[in-house]
């Protein structure tokens, strides 16, 4: 079996047709998937997801929407998780992090509002007992102070794509790594050298649905002007960005199943109860 560690199965892209793209990962083999929540407005919808698709979801406030999140929404957060206290399919907190690629992310003031919406949601996880899904965009080095301020029962860094001594930081504190479409890119040789040499207890499987697409779905700009839409990214993708982790690792796809399994079960432990 396969698990998604991260697929945004709420977004508007699949509006029509989302129980057809579960139905289709499910063919594929893929058990379970975590859907994270990324604003206020979203935790019912991934919960009733969830639910309907027998897989996992996890609540939080996404870096990219805390310019317009309120206050009162951690607030709102920490009643949430505590109404969800007895759901199993309530996995983590998330996705939650800091994101220093977008410029008006950058400005001062923003990143201090990043920071302390971060931080409290990483107090939020810690009293409520739950792993973190983290946002990670050439913020790696602000995420582990963060984590080191407030310790929780570690996670997984999605989309990692850091430095292997970054990578074996978020390793050391409980952490695994989310790998998915970007690492299929002939040229992303960093990360294709990350999910090749680093530790196997540390290696996860994602999508990022409708994101993050895989290079045999991706359209450039040129190809885009041209009239070609952009290749959506769905978790039936799954099995074939895990082909390509495995033969760089020179292993079977079974046993790249049988391991990102046992990893994402050891990261966000309520998956075992589902």
């Amino acid at each position: 079996m396969w698990i998604d560690t991260h697929c945004h199965l709420d977004a508007a892209e699949f509006d029509a047709d989302r129980d057809a793209v579960r139905q289709q990962a499910r063919d594929a083999g893929v058990g379970l998937c975590v859907i994270p929540a990324v604003e206020r407005a979203h935790w019912g919808a991934v919960q009733a997801l969830a639910q309907r698709g027998a897989d996992a979801y996890a609540l939080g406030i996404h870096p990219l929407y805390v310019p317009r999140a309120h206050d009162d929404d951690l607030q709102a957060l920490d009643e949430a998780l505590c109404a969800a206290r007895g759901d199993p399919r309530l996995v983590a907190v998330g996705e939650i992090g800091l994101d220093y690629f977008v410029p008006a992310l950058c400005e001062p003031a923003m990143r201090e509002r990043q920071w302390a919406f971060y931080l409290a949601q990483l107090k939020l996880a810690r009293a409520h007992g739950l792993p973190v899904i983290l946002h990670v965009r050439r913020s790696a080095d602000m995420l582990l102070k963060g984590l080191r301020q407030v310790a929780v029962v570690g996670g997984i860094a999605h989309a990692f794509n850091g430095s292997e001594q970054q990578a074996q930081a978020f390793i050391n504190l409980g952490f695994a790594l989310g790998f998915g479409g970007a690492m299929t890119y002939e040229r992303a040789t960093q990360l294709r050298s990350l999910a090749r040499f680093l530790p196997e207890q540390s290696l996860v499987l994602e999508t990022d649905a409708p994101d993050m697409p895989p290079h045999w779905i991706y359209q450039t700009s040129e190809q885009r002007a041209a009239g070609q839409p952009q290749g959506r990214n769905a978790p039936h993708e799954l099995p074939r960005i895990a082909q390509a982790i495995a033969q760089l690792r020179g292993m079977s796809d079974v046993q790249l199943a049988h391991i990102t399994t046992r990893n994402a079960l050891r990261c966000l432990p309520g998956l075992a109860l589902l």
